[in-house]
């Protein structure tokens, strides 16, 4: 039996690996990601009248192979022993094909150096990737080395697994919290973009919805606002159950809007905006971008959020009749996990989309130089180091976009054993202060995808996790892709 096991163990380090999702991950993240950011931001728009209409359109992105820049200029390739050596970055240079457009007429494409990349060891774009045994131990490394990690100023770096609620449904509960008796909770997720929304239901039957900087709005205003307007057709999208028909009631006169724009400026008032001619617009601008984005960012979409949160509403309600039951938190069906690729794609749109980040220095550089009355270079606006220093500094110290800390930590080299674990632990957003007992308990679910053992004595007891010996960390699909499906999947049910 023993045989038998290791001879399994063997065959899935060779054909699965216990880092392979990670390396997958980062390699999606390279060869799709990257460019699908980009082709995102398509245009950057410098305000230039002195010369006409200006822009830069964005072209194909590459990625080169892990270098370092001497101190005399010169630019080679390297490996990871001598990354680790020398104290260096095992890193790649990005380049991005930019072209001006003047006045309609586009110039001469420039492929201009966009900043460096952290290299992950025997992802794609790794040497190390397509060495025999042989060549692996002759350029100073461990051929069973699983690789997964980055190599930071000499020092080696893995981003752990993060969990998450699973996005884009809805997760009922019922809580006893003063007047609150149920709770529905939306993580709304587009781009790597979470939008957390919260639905509560007092005691008096009324419900409201917090999201973004809109806290406790009336459901009702939101469902007017989103432009359905009459009473009869919200009934009508709740439900056809007379029960949740009825227990809805009350939620009718907790607002006086009787039209879609009347709706919009009683939720600009609910947010203290207090011009009126502000109102409308600030709150249109509210419910396109913020409110279930994963939906739509555009008001051709409205309805459909109006229908989404209509259903979310007749949930919620229906816990409380006790005609569903409440959802499980802590079942596994409801988490995701987050992987190198995903953490790496939130840091990046960051560091270009931010207030002060890449895309606008390059519109401010353009804009400062031409009023000085010279046409600069697109290499001299593009501030590399700034990229390459911002991804540096977050691998380097753990902190994350939105406040999280440790999501990078130092590998942990204590035994083969303890690599291999280290990679495979996964980290829980709760914080180790307060108790979260349910949180921290071993769920069924749990069972074959997390070691039901392994967990640190202490205040991160049932936090930190592992993934079991040989659990496999599947990609998820995006929405587009599953339009198609469940189009074809309705005409079946149609058919039959």
């Amino acid at each position: 039996m023993n045989n038998e096991f290791l001879t399994l163990l063997n065959a899935f380090t060779k054909e699965k690996g216990f880092v392979r999702f990670q390396l997958d991950s980062y390699n999606d993240f390279i060869t799709r990601r990257i460019p699908k950011v980009l082709s995102e931001i398509g245009v950057i728009k410098p305000e230039v009248p002195e010369l006409g209409e200006f822009k830069i359109k964005l072209g194909e992105f590459k990625i080169g192979e892990p270098c370092v820049k001497e101190a005399d200029g010169s630019v080679r390739n390297i490996l990871p022993s001598e990354a680790r050596t020398r104290n260096l970055t095992y890193s790649a240079m990005m380049f991005v094909e930019m072209t001006p457009v003047l006045n309609n007429i586009e110039s001469e494409s420039v492929v201009v150096n966009f900043g460096e990349m952290p290299v992950m060891v025997k992802s794609k774009i790794c040497p190390l990737s397509n060495m025999t045994r042989q060549e692996l131990i002759e350029a100073g490394e461990d051929p069973d080395d699983p690789g997964g990690y980055f190599i930071i100023n000499g020092t080696e770096r893995i981003l752990v697994l993060t969990e998450e609620i699973a996005p884009n449904r809805v997760i009922a509960t019922k809580v006893s919290a003063g007047s609150i008796t149920e709770i529905a909770r939306i993580h709304s997720e587009k781009d790597g973009y979470i939008q957390r929304h919260i639905l509560e239901r007092k005691n008096d039957g009324t419900i409201t919805i917090s999201f973004a900087n809109v806290n406790k709005l009336p459901i009702v205003t939101l469902i007017k606002a989103l432009g359905l307007e009459s009473d009869r057709d919200i009934i009508a999208a709740l439900s056809s159950d007379p029960e949740v028909q009825e227990e809805f009631y009350v939620n009718l006169y907790e607002t006086k809007a009787t039209t879609k724009n009347e709706a919009l400026d009683e939720i600009g008032t609910h947010i203290k905006i207090p011009q009126k001619e502000y109102r409308i617009d600030r709150a249109t601008r509210l419910i396109d971008r913020y409110l279930l984005p994963h939906l739509g960012q555009n008001p051709e979409k409205r309805i459909e959020k109006a229908l989404f949160l209509t259903k979310a509403t007749a949930k919620l309600i229906k816990l409380h009749l006790d005609k569903i039951e409440e959802d499980d938190l802590d079942h596994y069906s409801n988490k995701r996990l987050k992987l190198s690729g995903d953490l790496l794609e939130i840091l990046l749109r960051s560091i270009l989309l931010g207030k002060w980040g890449l895309i606008t220095r390059i519109t401010y550089n353009y804009q400062k130089l031409t009023k000085r009355g010279r046409l600069p270079p697109l290499q001299a606006i593009v501030e590399s180091n700034v990229l390459t220093n911002q991804l540096v500094s977050a691998l380097a110290i753990g902190s994350w976009v939105g406040g999280r800390t440790g999501v990078s930590q130092r590998l942990e080299r204590g035994s083969y054993i303890k690599t291999i674990s280290h990679m495979r632990n996964v980290l829980s957003p709760l914080t180790s202060t307060q108790e979260h007992f349910e949180a921290r308990e071993l769920h069924p679910t749990h069972w074959g995808k997390l070691c039901t053992s392994e967990t640190p004595e202490g205040v991160t007891i049932g936090l930190r996790k592992y993934l079991a010996l040989m659990a496999e960390v599947t990609k998820g699909v995006e929405e587009k892709e599953l339009k198609p499906l469940s189009s074809y999947l309705e005409k079946v049910v149609e058919l039959k």
